[in-house]
């Protein structure tokens, strides 16, 4: 059984590896929101990740970076960009956001 980890342990865990993150995937910034950000998550929860490029990525490399954060933190990663996110529910995700600093 996998550990439930914590918005805290999250953000520690993106933290430890994002100089290898932007580097390797082109991240200006990271962060969980959901379940997650509100501390509401149980043990069916995925990770809901919201994902800034600083330069043009294929889908190819979101898919490679998705299933790298999957094996990082243990648990199945739902990543969405800024650009994805629906008009409505964007702005409610973008208020409850907690970015990797």
């Amino acid at each position: 059984m996998n550990h439930l980890k914590s918005r805290k342990e999250i953000l520690d865990i993106l933290s430890s590896h994002l100089g290898r993150i932007q580097e390797e995937y082109g991240v200006a910034r990271i962060g969980v929101f959901g379940s997650v950000a509100r501390n509401e998550q149980c043990e069916a929860s995925d990770i809901d990740i919201l994902v800034e490029f600083s330069r043009a990525t294929g889908m190819v490399q979101f898919i490679r970076l998705e299933n790298t954060l999957q094996g990082l933190l243990g648990a199945k990663v739902d990543l969405v960009t800024q650009k994805a996110l629906k008009k409505h529910m964007g702005q409610q995700i973008l208020r409850e956001v907690h970015y990797v600093s």
